[in-house]
C-alpha cells in the first residue's frame, strides 16, 4: 500500500513538472539591441574640454566639451576691422553726395533767378543753358558717387556673410549632446586634436530597448504589428522577470536561424525576424537574451 502511494505521488510530480516545463517554454527567443548613434566633431582643432565618460547618462542639450576657437575668434576680429574700415568709406561717400546735392540746390536757385531776369530781358538764354549744363554735370556726379557707394555696400554685405560663417563655426566648436542617453563608447580624450567628421562618442537611448527575436513560419499568423506580448528576461538563477512589449516589425522574408538563437521548433531552419519594443526599467542590457510569449 505504501509503495502504491509513493508511485502515485511520483507520477503526479512528473505530470506537474512536465506541465511546468511546457508552460515555461517560450514562443520565440532573441537578444536585445538598441539604436546606437555616433556623435562626430563639427570643427577642427584641439579638444580643450571633453567631460564625458563611458556608461554616463547625459541629457539632451548638455554641453560636454569644446574645441579650441582662438583662430576663429581672431578671424572674426579681422573681418570686423575690415567692415569698420569700409563703413568709414561709406560715410565719406555719403558726405560727398551731400556736398554735390548742396551745390545742385544753389544752381537751381540761381537758375530761377536768371529765368526771371530773362523774362524781363535782363539776361540771355546762354546763361540758362550754362546753368542747365552745370546741373547735368552735378547730376552725373551724384549718380557716379551713388554707384560707387552701392559697390562699397556690397563689400559690407560680403563681410557680414563671412562673419556669420565664422560665428557658425564657433558655435559648432561647442559639443552639445543632441539626445538623452547613455554613453556606450568614447573615442577621443581631452587635449587630442580632432577634425571635422571625427567620431567623438557613441550614445544610445536605453529607455526603450528592442528585442530581435525569430519565429517559424507556423507562428506568423499568431503575430501582428502592434500586438502586445510578454517578454521574459533572466531575473536570477532560478527565475524570469516578465515585461510588457509591443511588436513593431515583422520581416518580409525568411532567413536561416542564427546560431545563437533557439526557436520553439528547433528543427525549423528558416525563420522570420521580429522586433519587440520594450520599456527598459534598468534591468535590460544590450545583447542580453530574451524570450517572447504571444
Amino acid at each position: 500500500m505504501k509503495s502504491r502511494i509513493i508511485i502515485t505521488a511520483s507520477i503526479g510530480i512528473l505530470f506537474f513538472s512536465s506541465c511546468s516545463l511546457n508552460e515555461d517554454k517560450a514562443d520565440a527567443y532573441g537578444n536585445f539591441e538598441t539604436t546606437e548613434i555616433i556623435i562626430s566633431s563639427e570643427a577642427n582643432g584641439k579638444m580643450l574640454s571633453f567631460t564625458v565618460d563611458e556608461g554616463e547618462s547625459i541629457k539632451s542639450g548638455q554641453l560636454i566639451g569644446f574645441v579650441d576657437t582662438l583662430g576663429l575668434v581672431l578671424k572674426k576680429e579681422q573681418l570686423e576691422s575690415q567692415k569698420k574700415a569700409i563703413s568709414i568709406k561709406v560715410s565719406n561717400i555719403l558726405a560727398q553726395i551731400d556736398i554735390v546735392e548742396e551745390q545742385k540746390k544753389v544752381l537751381e536757385i540761381e537758375k530761377k533767378r536768371v529765368e526771371k531776369l530773362l523774362a524781363d530781358g535782363a539776361a540771355t538764354s546762354k546763361q540758362i543753358d550754362d546753368i542747365n549744363g552745370q546741373l547735368n554735370v552735378l547730376e552725373s556726379q551724384i549718380k557716379s558717387i551713388r554707384t560707387q557707394n552701392a559697390s562699397v555696400l556690397n563689400e559690407v554685405d560680403v563681410l557680414d556673410k563671412q562673419i556669420d560663417i565664422v560665428d557658425d563655426q564657433i558655435m559648432r566648436s561647442y559639443i552639445v549632446n543632441p539626445m538623452d542617453g547613455v554613453v556606450l563608447e568614447k573615442f577621443v580624450e581631452q587635449h587630442e586634436m580632432v577634425v571635422m567628421g571625427k567620431a567623438l562618442y557613441k550614445i544610445s537611448d536605453m529607455k526603450q530597448m528592442t528585442l530581435r527575436a525569430y519565429i517559424s513560419g507556423d507562428q506568423l499568423e499568431k503575430v501582428k504589428i502592434g500586438q502586445e506580448v510578454d517578454v521574459m528576461i533572466d531575473k536570477s538563477s532560478d527565475g524570469l522577470k516578465t515585461l510588457k512589449g509591443v511588436v513593431t516589425w515583422i520581416a518580409d522574408q525568411s532567413e536561416f536561424t542564427p546560431k545563437i538563437i533557439q526557436t520553439k521548433e528547433e528543427r525549423v531552419n528558416l525563420v522570420y525576424a521580429i522586433k519587440v519594443k520594450v520599456e527598459n526599467d534598468g534591468s535590460i542590457k544590450i545583447g542580453m537574451p530574451g524570450e517572447v510569449n504571444f
